[in-house]
């Protein structure tokens, strides 16, 4: 698997190339979880988030589809004793309805060919007045064409069913019917959208 492939040069990305960004998304997405809450991160990846999140909730649940990429969260994330990593597909979540004060879901809406089929189990296990969170990485308007790092990734392997402009992943949101949702932007090389839905 390609993410299996990249886990161990990923943090490279994370805290140099676009290390401006994913700092400040880390923060602000940490900065809506409350010391009650009981947390569900899908896609973790090597624990950028996860490690932000830890500190501020009760308990986290922090699950990847990459086995490399969960190795590599729980290394950096091993001083905490609140989350537990799991292996899990994101249109498949294995958790009761329900179940999570607030549901992340950072970078991954992009590479999912039933983009919809995920955003309805993030919805399924958030529990009513929670918060489903999902950050994304966006081009710029300038040309509509997929950045050198994208690029670059797709000849390794990667496989992006969409690239999105903030433009384009509001309207995304509201295709699929969202109304209550809160966008913001985090600026820089590769900017990233947050998309932040209330549950009814």
């Amino acid at each position: 698997m390609f993410w299996d492939f990249v886990a161990g040069v990923y943090d490279f990305f994370e805290d140099f190339y676009n290390g401006k960004v994913n700092r400040e998304l880390a923060d602000r997405v940490a900065l809506m979880v409350r010391p009650t809450d009981v947390v569900l991160e899908c896609a973790c990846g090597t624990g950028m988030i996860s490690k932000r999140m830890a500190p501020r909730c009760k308990r986290l649940v922090a699950t990847d589809f990459s086995e490399g990429m969960l190795k590599r969260a729980r290394h950096k994330c091993a001083d905490f004793n609140n989350i537990v990593f799991c292996n899990a597909d994101i249109t498949k979540l294995g958790y009761a309805d329900a179940s999570f004060n607030k549901v992340v879901a950072g970078n991954v809406i992009h590479l999912l060919a039933e983009p919809e089929v995920a955003m309805g189990e993030l919805e399924r296990v958030c529990r009513p007045g929670g918060k489903i969170i999902v950050p994304t990485y966006v081009n710029y308007e300038n040309n509509g064409k997929p950045s050198l790092f994208i690029r670059l990734l797709e000849k390794f392997g990667a496989n992006f069913k969409r690239q999105f402009s903030y433009r384009t992943y509001r309207q995304f949101f509201a295709n699929m019917g969202y109304t209550n949702v809160e966008f913001s932007l985090v600026e820089g090389k590769m900017p990233c959208a947050i998309a932040v839905i209330t549950k009814a």
